[in-house]
């Protein structure tokens, strides 16, 4: 049943058809990164714009993930992701076309990798955003599981799968082949007909979308802990991934097909990591599952920079590959877990921003530093610096809150103010009253400041808590919103967690009836 369970999203003729057409795209996306790190070799002996390649595919992400989530929860996710589509296929064939020219320079390689990186900057958070949307409820985790395995399934065939073609047909080849991986996309996208969403409220404006977006980041702790350990262990696992063709270049004496074949160990290791993860979450926490996915992705960088023999630092690469999709997996999860549907595409968005941000930052910092001391001892130093960057989870747990609950919950529309106001009419500022008896002042205080994180998540530009000094016991919880139409959305984007939060303010109220609201708006 278990296994039946696991698959049956493939049961789903279009996610199955996306599924396969994806898996393909991303094996082409795996041929391109071999085949332009190994280009790049060539074209320029310099570790730093080796380096660079890494950090042309990650810094579109930093840039442009966030706005792509915005979109992705304001437009027409099929048609922005078919435009994201074919801009990697024209880009991709450009490049193909300019390389059998023998037209490209290190500038032009650089560029187009980093056009390639905008169009999945683009397709990311749409892509992760539509899975609800192909396949029912019940299979909404096997559905993201069978996604997770497919990146690991490309990872592990395309690196190998790219360098055998670079070894008999050159990287134009290989960039050709990238752009035909793309149609399968493209047409089973074109074939899709989603169902359309179906918003009581209008839509909202890109900006306050991502005022609203950030304000939710910041408002959520779990949130913030998760992107605060991918900072720690990204900006120095990225050594590995920017300092790699060197390593086999230079420290290896390897042809591409080498290269291509430690890509390829590495991608077996996280297929095998992905396996295994189930037992290993049943096992140990997952603090512990990401300290020591940490200190072992550490251990293959040391590796990396000392091991002189191909077959044994193949055979180490398997377990980075474990170690780093047993942390991508840890993270995402917590990422998902700790962003409300609402916002999940933007939420989501700013782990991307986070995660690729530290990916260039770090490409770029190991590349200068491997071009002043060798990529050696850049190596060991990344080692050494993941080691010492594990004392983050001392301070920034990733099991915090358990039992957090973002469903959302409706029982705030039976309670929406029934006010005739123009939905663009504000500030509007929202004020609560509460009647605390004095033996409930303590656990008061503590809990209506947890009302905070609930009306900041929500979308409140401010908040604050009085007590009336010429009557002790009367509260005055007190927020500002943007707009009436704002606050409206508040009501929509309530959670289970933000019910249970009121629930527990409430229950220290000691009024006849219900706290009492008021809605004031600004004067125009």
């Amino acid at each position: 049943m278990a296994d039946t369970s696991s698959w049956s999203p493939l049961q789903n003729k279009l996610f199955r058809g996306l599924w396969l057409a994806t898996v393909a795209s991303n094996i082409g996306t795996w041929m391109h990164d071999v085949g332009a790190g190994w280009m790049m070799t060539s074209l320029s002996p310099d570790p730093l714009m080796v380096a660079l390649v890494q950090a042309a595919t990650s810094l579109p992400m930093f840039l442009f993930a966030l706005p792509s989530g915005v979109l992705a929860d304001i437009v027409d996710r099929r048609k922005y992701l078919l435009f994201a589509q074919i801009w990697m296929l024209v880009t991709a064939a450009v490049l193909g076309v300019l390389a059998f020219g023998g037209l490209v320079t290190p500038e032009i390689l650089l560029a187009s990798t980093f056009m390639l990186g905008v169009g999945a900057a683009m397709a990311a958070p749409p892509f992760q955003a539509i899975v609800p949307e192909l396949v029912g409820k019940q299979d909404l985790s096997a559905a993201v599981a069978l996604n997770s395995l497919g990146v690991n399934i490309s990872r592990a065939i395309g690196p190998a799968l790219g360098g055998l073609i670079l070894s008999f047909a050159g990287p134009p080849v290989v960039f050709m082949l990238n752009a035909l991986s793309v149609l399968g996309v493209v047409m089973v996208l074109y074939a899709w007909k989603p169902v359309p969403r179906v918003q009581r409220l209008p839509a909202e404006h890109f900006f306050p979308a991502v005022r609203a977006g950030l304000r939710y980041v910041h408002a959520a702790p779990l949130l913030r802990v998760v992107l605060i350990r991918a900072v720690a262990f990204f900006v120095f696992g990225s050594a590995a991934w920017a300092l790699l063709p060197l390593v086999a270049r230079n420290q290896l004496g390897l042809g591409a097909g080498g290269y291509g074949a430690l890509l390829a160990c590495i991608g077996v290791g996280a297929v095998a990591g992905a396996l295994l993860l189930p037992r290993l979450k049943k096992a140990f926490s997952t603090d512990v599952l990401a300290l020591g996915a940490s200190v072992l992705f550490a251990i293959t960088m040391l590796a990396l920079g000392t091991v002189q023999n191909a077959w044994l630092l193949g055979g180490i690469l398997l377990f980075s590959g474990l170690a780093w999709i047993a942390m991508l997996s840890i993270l995402n999860v917590g990422a998902q877990r700790s962003s409300a549907g609402w916002v999940k595409a933007r939420a989501l968005a700013v782990y991307l921003v986070v995660f690729f941000g530290s990916m260039a930052a770090g490409s770029t910092i190991w590349g200068k530093t491997a071009a002043q001391l060798g990529t050696s001892m850049a190596l060991i130093i990344a080692a050494l610096g993941m080691v010492l960057a594990c004392a983050t989870a001392l301070r920034w747990k990733l099991n915090m809150s358990p039992d957090l609950d973002l469903t959302p919950s409706t029982h705030l529309h039976t309670h929406a103010p029934q006010i005739d106001a123009a939905h663009d009419a504000g500030p509007i500022r929202i004020n609560v009253e509460y009647r605390v008896l004095p033996e409930n002042a303590t656990a008061f205080r503590q809990a209506i400041h947890e009302m905070r994180r609930v009306r900041r998540r929500g979308g409140a530009i401010s908040w604050g808590v009085f007590e009336d000094m010429a009557e002790p016991g009367r509260y005055i919880e007190t927020f500002v919103v943007e707009s009436w139409l704002e606050h409206l959305r508040q009501h929509d984007r309530f959670t289970e967690n933000d019910k249970a939060i009121t629930t527990r303010v409430h229950a220290l109220h000691s009024g006849p009836e219900a706290p009492r609201t008021e809605h004031l708006i600004a004067p125009s």
